[in-house]
């Protein structure tokens, strides 16, 4: 009776080796689960930082943090936040979902002779074609010239800015010319102060002081051509109250002025579950956010139709589990 003892005891621990093992790797899972990783457009990562700071005051358990990207994404994330259309191969293997617009336009040092003269005269496409595009075809007889010292500043990097930009006036990125900087889009806004001679383009939120509402100090927004007439009227003269600007982007289709889409993404195979709860509130979200970060309301039926995409991957996902 007694042999049978030291394999009872043997089989306890057995039982108790594998029950902590498999206790800690629950454990381990539903802590990894709660942990959520966002990267993308740096313009964008104020409002994400407020649905962060929102989201876990009703979810304190969850850590979300931000990965911020360099010259490349961050190995490992679950929430991708981009500004420009992605391409077939992302496209497959993600799930993407359009949520605001952001516009672009074109700013110079305000102690500029460009910015003091071009901030009445405003600027046609002809023009600002003039100014940041190398264009090999350009008649060069009707060019309108611009008779002021000027140092173009754009992005190194591949990035939404200066692709929504160049597309828009029929260019790639490559095409823009000027001083290419690396980092981020703030990088232009702080060499444009610093340069007497700077012009950049950039988003409203980076333009305009999001307190005030006005432009921000030391830089001065050149109006532009809105309706393609070849000149710039009065009315489209007045760009100093950053929600003028928006209400007249969302009321009419601008000429000149660059809109593209923002869109937060997630993985097809491998959905960490609580960026799917994260990205269902802040979707639902979104809407109460976008103007006061400088940007635009995509129509009503676009946001309802993503919303509903958006439920649909939630119940699948759910269903699946």
């Amino acid at each position: 009776m007694n042999s049978f003892k030291p394999t009872i005891i043997y089989f306890i621990v057995f039982v108790i080796y594998f029950l902590v093992l498999f206790t800690s790797a629950a454990f381990a899972q539903s802590t990894s689960n709660e942990k959520v990783v966002i990267t993308g457009v740096r313009f964008a990562y104020p409002l994400v930082e407020k649905w962060i700071k929102d989201y876990k005051t009703i979810n304190p358990s969850v850590q979300i943090s931000i990965d911020p990207r360099s010259t490349v994404d961050p190995t490992n994330y679950d929430l991708l936040i981009e500004a420009y259309e992605p391409n077939q191969n992302i496209k497959d293997s993600r799930e993407f979902f359009y949520f605001g617009k952001y516009a672009l336009l074109p700013a110079a040092n305000s102690t500029s002779e460009f910015a003091k003269n071009y901030c009445n005269k405003g600027l046609t496409e002809k023009q600002i074609k003039e100014i940041f595009f190398q264009d090999v075809f350009a008649d060069k007889k009707n060019q309108e010239k611009i008779n002021y010292p000027l140092t173009v500043y754009t992005r190194l990097q591949r990035a939404g800015a200066p692709i929504t930009f160049a597309h828009y006036f029929g260019f790639e990125q490559q095409n823009i010319k000027g001083k290419a900087i690396s980092g981020s889009d703030e990088h232009l806004i702080k060499a444009l102060l610093k340069d007497s001679t700077g012009v950049s383009y950039a988003t409203l939120g980076l333009l305009y002081n999001l307190e005030t509402r006005k432009i921000l100090e030391g830089l001065t927004v050149i109006p532009v051509d809105q309706d393609g007439d070849g000149r710039v009227s009065n009315n489209e003269k007045q760009v100093n109250d950053v929600d003028e600007i928006i209400a007249k982007l969302e009321s009419s289709k601008l000429r000149n002025i660059p809109v593209e889409y923002l869109h937060i993404s997630v993985s097809k195979t491998n959905t960490n579950r609580e960026a799917l709860n994260f990205l269902t509130w802040a979707f639902s979200q979104s809407q109460d956010d976008l103007h006061r970060f400088g940007y635009l309301k995509p129509n009503s039926q676009r946001y309802q139709k993503e919303k509903e995409k958006l439920s649909a991957l939630t119940t699948n996902y759910t269903t699946k589990k």
